[in-house]
């Protein structure tokens, strides 16, 4: 059993603004519960392709209860040109994308999201303080809300690490507060 999975609550993430593509407001509290992969992407990076590998990750796990969300940036060599529904539809058409795509946001410096202000910063998720450091970087966090790894944006979604990591994960018992 990996501990780091199985830890107290942390309801923080789920409270955390975010946006659609299609500009309407909500959070993570609808993924209360699952294991989330959280992925900054972009339309026209070399690491792109893996959008494909993520769409097989989430069919193979999704009735287990993984979540993949993309996070389309434009922080790293402007590889985010497109805006709100044009990243969905990007995504889509040339990658038959079903998981959640949500509106482009800044994931590193002072513009930063605070989702991933959270994600990359020790003193706020109490585990890992490593901010993206190029598109495609992965955060997985356990059902009950705890930053459980990340993985470089190299590390293709289906590499054995990864499934492994989601897999001790997905066994985890957890009681979810409502």
């Amino acid at each position: 059993m990996n501990p780091k999975c199985y830890m107290s609550m942390n309801e923080q993430i789920y409270q955390i603004s975010l946006k659609t593509t299609e500009g309407l407001e909500t959070t993570l509290n609808p993924y209360k519960g699952k294991v989330l992969l959280i992925v900054n992407t972009a339309s026209e990076c070399g690491f792109t392709s893996q959008y494909a590998e993520m769409e097989e990750l989430y069919k193979q796990y999704k009735h287990l209860g993984l979540e993949v969300l993309a996070f389309p940036s434009n922080d790293f060599g402007k590889q985010e040109p497109l805006e709100g529904n044009n990243i969905a539809s990007f995504c889509t058409s040339r990658f038959r994308t079903t998981f959640p795509i949500f509106d482009k946001i800044s994931v590193k410096g002072k513009q930063a999201h605070p989702l991933y202000k959270y994600l990359s910063d020790k003193n706020l998720n109490g585990q890992i303080g490593i901010p993206p450091r190029w598109n495609f970087h992965k955060y997985l966090i356990g059902k009950n809300g705890k930053l459980v790894d990340y993985f470089l944006p190299f590390t293709k979604p289906n590499a054995s690490k990864i499934k492994k990591a989601i897999e001790r994960c997905l066994l985890e018992k957890v009681t979810i507060n409502p």
